[in-house]
């Protein structure tokens, strides 16, 4: 499997998430319950991103003369990161639903424009070899931390 399979498949698993997570919006009741939610894709979203910088991202660092799709990645990192925080001090339901969504939105986003336009070029970029080394990288930290669970 090459890198850019893995993460693609991490991003069906993240949309699905999402999905539960918007269809659960409106039943919730307090702020510290979507607080909570914000905190769940919190979590998925920084392991993700520590996988696609360390396998991925930094290997077209490397490469890239002109980054600015990669410094629009890391700039949707941070917003992402931004609005999740902002949820987390949320005084109403209203405002923490909303501040989630629009995580949520952005982070639709970022994952359409890497499958658009970053993991092509990764896959233009790095030989066939290297992608399937990476994806095994990928793999085998995944295994780990199942195993470290």
């Amino acid at each position: 499997m090459k890198i850019t399979e893995a993460l693609i498949a991490e991003h069906v698993i993240f949309l699905t998430v999402f999905d539960q997570i918007e269809n659960a919006l409106p039943g919730l009741s307090t702020p510290a319950e979507i607080s909570t939610l914000a905190r769940v894709i919190e979590g998925l979203l920084l392991d993700h991103s520590r996988r696609e910088t360390d396998l991925a991202y930094r290997v077209m660092d490397h490469v890239l003369a002109h980054k600015g799709p990669l410094d629009r990645l890391y700039q949707d990192h941070r917003e992402i990161d931004d609005h999740l925080a902002r949820v987390r001090s949320s005084k109403t339901c209203s405002e923490g639903r909303d501040l989630l969504k629009l995580a949520i939105g952005a982070a639709r986003e970022h994952f359409q424009g890497e499958e658009e336009h970053i993991f092509p070029l990764i896959e233009q970029t790095l030989n066939p070899e290297t992608l399937v080394e990476l994806g095994q990288v990928w793999l085998n930290r995944n295994a780990g931390a199942e195993v470290g669970k």
